[in-house]
């Protein structure tokens, strides 16, 4: 088991199904990642639905020891899917609810094309009971399709470990303008309004301070708003796909610890050029 807690912040250079079980559980109050996870490829697969077992006999574990039942359909060919999608999460996910601490807050961040799956997947898991959000980041940049909608957006799906004692500190969200400042009192237009679940936010300039390089980066802003909202100072936060490290710098500007795991090169060297030598950098088998 990884020693814990860290002496500082840590970058691990591993595979994260098989890091994740060495760090002790209810060790972060805030976990947050952003999967890749869309290879296009068709595959012909079982179906599968899974549907919690009540009296316990699923033949699936899951979280709170609960038991899912897998019922299997008939063979079907489409592109990656449920059936994969549940492959790929499902033991990552087991991690980062056993992660959390019991009044933690885990941020699943996925664009369209798979996050209808990840809900459901979720909502099993977890219990919907337990979902508290789906954030909508909108953004206004790139190419535009003359035949649909130009997708703008990706959604972050929010689920708490304990709908009763989850962590939420609103007092310390950052503020936006109002959109109709002349509706409102002076002293509200100055103070700014309180974010709703749909954030809009410009994404990392390509041409910015802040651009590292990283194909995926998300901007800070996102992502230190999370970490304000769901983790108090002191506390430890955790991205187990960091790419970038956006998590980390977040975590950094509001006296927060972080562990950022990647098993990808290029996502620690961008690691260390943006954290240098403020970081430990480990390598896990």
């Amino acid at each position: 088991m990884t020693a814990w807690p860290p002496a500082g912040d840590l970058v691990v250079h591993a595979d994260n199904a098989a890091y994740l079980p060495t760090l002790p559980g209810g060790s972060f109050r805030m976990i947050y990642i952003d999967p890749p996870f869309n290879t296009g490829r068709s595959r012909a697969r079982q179906t599968v639905t899974v549907t919690r077992s009540l009296d316990g006999s699923g033949d699936r574990r899951g979280f709170r020891g609960g038991s899912y039942a897998t019922l299997k359909g008939d063979l079907t060919s489409y592109a990656d899917a449920f059936a994969d999608y549940w492959e790929f999460l499902e033991p990552r996910l087991l991690q980062a609810w056993r992660l959390l601490t019991d009044d933690g807050t885990f941020y699943l961040h996925l664009d369209y094309r798979e996050v209808h799956y990840a809900k459901v997947l979720l909502d099993a898991l977890f219990g919907r009971e337990c979902f508290l959000n789906e954030i909508i980041w909108a953004y206004d940049f790139g190419g535009r399709s003359t035949r649909r909608w130009p997708a703008k957006h990706d959604t972050i799906l929010v689920y708490v470990k304990d709908p009763a004692r989850y962590w939420f500190d609103s007092a310390e969200v950052d503020r936006e303008p109002y959109m109709a400042p002349g509706l409102v009192t002076p002293e509200k237009v100055a103070r700014g309004k309180l974010p709703t679940d749909v954030w809009w936010h410009t994404i990392v300039s390509p041409t910015g301070k802040e651009k590292t390089g990283y194909p995926t980066q998300k901007p800070i802003g996102l992502l230190r708003r999370m970490v304000a909202a769901s983790s108090a100072p002191g506390d430890w936060v955790l991205d187990f796909f960091a790419g970038s490290g956006t998590l980390g710098a977040a975590a950094r500007t509001l006296d927060r610890r972080f562990v950022c795991v990647d098993d990808n090169p290029q996502a620690i060297e961008t690691m260390r050029r943006r954290f240098a030598d403020t970081a430990t950098y480990l390598t896990a088998p």
